[in-house]
């Protein structure tokens, strides 16, 4: 799969078929969009291919970052496995925005993609001031001899399935559901940061992690987990929180990683959300502490053998 930076950049080697969209998470829904796009390439002798921004939308329209299911990076080896053979990546920046829909059509899909077919979902929005929508873009593309496709909702259990839905599950420590709309369980990616070694005195280190982007953040809790370290996978207990026993007020993501004793200081590791476990409790002593930790790694044993042989 290419990566190809779109700034200066015209495509001349081929004609495409893409996939138009924010994409966060590469949801179940965005899957069915993206091998559509994929199967309608192969039909017409096109290339198949993403456009994606490297930053949100709303960033720089709001100047806030929403926080995010994935980052771009986890987004292209989504996109590597669903079999995209071309990422086209830019910036969403003042001039894109000020695009009217009709340009952004002539200018960035026609001038600089050579595209000749596009797959949309039904609430795909685009131009300035999000003024075209997809019933629009399948008018312009006819002018222009673009065939254009707009996907229907795709429904899981007769919900629509959404990134906005996606976010909100997450927040609820709803992970089984969370994974069956995303398709994979949640994970984040993150470096591991110093801490105050409190996991170590007892007696069950932690790797601090420090989340590469603003990543949406599960409910404060106990989690079972599984952690990638060097591209092996590991099985582990993590806390999300802010260390009740401990008067702690900043929100941490602490994870024992079980039967593992390596140096990782200064890697990124990923962090799989399998399952919740249990709320944030605040102890009255250490032994009390020691002992909850111990059950809650037996816990994450137990409910992982389970898991799997579901």
């Amino acid at each position: 799969m290419e990566i190809i930076d779109l700034d200066s950049f015209m495509e001349t080697r081929y004609q495409t078929a893409i996939a138009l969209g924010n994409f966060d998470g590469i949801h179940y829904g965005h899957q069915v969009l993206i091998k559509n796009m994929i199967s309608k390439a192969e039909r017409k002798g096109l290339k198949s291919s993403v456009l994606l921004f490297q930053n949100h939308t709303k960033e720089f329209t709001n100047g806030i970052s929403p926080s995010l299911i994935s980052s771009i990076e986890q987004k292209y080896d989504l996109m590597h496995n669903l079999g995209v053979e071309i990422i086209y990546k830019m910036e969403f920046n003042q001039a894109i925005m000020n695009l009217s829909p009709e340009e952004f059509v002539k200018d960035i899909l026609i001038n600089k993609l050579n595209v000749r077919s596009v797959v949309v979902g039904y609430d795909y929005r685009f131009g300035y001031k999000a003024k075209g929508d997809s019933d629009l873009l399948k008018k312009i593309g006819k002018t222009y001899g673009i065939d254009v496709e707009v996907l229907k909702p795709i429904t899981i259990n007769n919900e629509i399935i959404s990134s906005t839905r996606i976010r909100k599950l997450i927040k609820e420590g709803l992970l089984q559901e969370v994974k069956l709309l995303l398709g994979r369980n949640y994970s984040i990616i993150g470096k591991v940061v110093p801490g105050k070694n409190l996991g170590n005195k007892l007696g069950f280190p932690t790797a601090n992690i420090q989340p590469l982007i603003n990543y949406v953040m599960p409910k404060p809790g106990v989690y079972c987990t599984e952690t990638i370290v060097n591209n092996i996978k590991y099985l582990s207990a993590t806390s999300v929180g802010y260390n009740p026993t401990f008067n702690e007020n900043s929100l941490k993501i602490e994870t024992h990683i079980i039967d593992f004793s390596e140096n990782i200081y200064d890697q990124n590791i990923e962090l799989i959300f399998v399952e919740y476990l249990r709320g944030e409790i605040k102890f009255n002593d250490v032994d009390s502490l020691v002992n909850q930790i111990n059950s809650d790694i037996k816990r994450v044993k137990s409910r992982h053998k389970y898991l799997q042989n579901k």
